[in-house]
């Protein structure tokens, strides 16, 4: 097989998308196959790692939530050195590397290095949280917007939002690792204004075979995430947008909708 874009001492960090092997793109697919060594992410599921290829070496650099296996400093390191050595290098990564991945540390190590690198986008966690709910993440009239934001703040440090901007209504807020601060989330929401009835999903292991679905509202998002454990990726919605994944085809069959379908000759009659 050709490496025309995967020459012996070239990074790529490669997004793994959410677990679920079947997206992955085949982009991903293909570099995971011609990796050497592939340092993973811990959320990086046993299905997608056994296509790294029998030859290549694993590493687990994974960093989950007060548990890190190894610092980013340490992680930059290695795989620099990978690179160095002359292997091709695969720096594997759940959902998209470009959100909440810390990449932007990754591509400064390697450019201070000189080494080559690239990225491969993946599938992120709320694209595959929506899919998982049959829920849309926009809505004309209601969602014009999309917010992306991590609930992760560092040990015994608050969670420093700007709450007034992420309670405007006509947004949809994707909370990655949220779980946590869901109680934070809905009292600093509702404190600037977003309604309490305001439709929220939290979406457990998305994607993967143990995928959970809770559905409430923004007034009992901390209830809803008491039955989720800690070990396992969980990521909130909130926004109108997401509370409306049964009301779309209904729409279409109002009265009015009927009227438009019905012919012209008919109507005239």
């Amino acid at each position: 097989m050709p490496h025309d874009d995967f020459p012996p001492g070239t990074i790529w960090l490669v997004g793994a998308g959410p677990g679920d092997p079947e997206l992955l793109t085949r982009k991903a697919e293909r570099l995971i196959a011609a990796a050497e060594i592939v340092f993973h992410d811990a959320l990086v599921g046993p299905a997608i790692l056994d296509l790294i290829p029998p030859g290549a070496k694993r590493v687990s650099v994974g960093k989950r939530s007060g548990r890190h296996s190894k610092d980013q400093a340490t992680i930059d390191t290695l795989i620099v050195e990978a690179a160095r050595s002359g292997q091709r290098v695969v720096r594997l990564k759940g959902g998209d590397p470009a959100i909440f991945a810390r990449t932007a540390e990754e591509l400064s190590a390697s450019a201070r290095a000189g080494i080559p690198v690239r990225i491969c986008p993946g599938i992120t966690a709320a694209s595959a949280a929506a899919a998982a709910a049959t829920a849309p993440l926009t809505l004309r009239g209601l969602a014009r917007r999309l917010t992306f934001v991590t609930a992760h703040a560092r040990a015994d440090a608050p969670l420093d939002m700007d709450w007034q901007a992420l309670a405007t209504p006509d947004a949809t807020l994707a909370i990655y690792m949220g779980r946590t601060a869901a109680g934070t989330v809905m009292r600093q929401l509702i404190a600037a204004g977003r309604d309490p009835a305001t439709p929220v999903l939290v979406v457990v292991n998305a994607s993967l075979p143990t995928e959970r679905v809770l559905r409430g509202r923004l007034s009992a998002l901390s209830f809803l995430v008491e039955t989720v454990s800690d070990t396992d990726p969980t990521l909130l919605i909130v926004g109108e947008a997401v509370g409306q994944q049964h009301g779309l085809a209904q729409a279409e069959a109002t009265p009015a909708a009927a009227t438009r379908a019905q012919p012209m000759a008919e109507r005239r009659a």
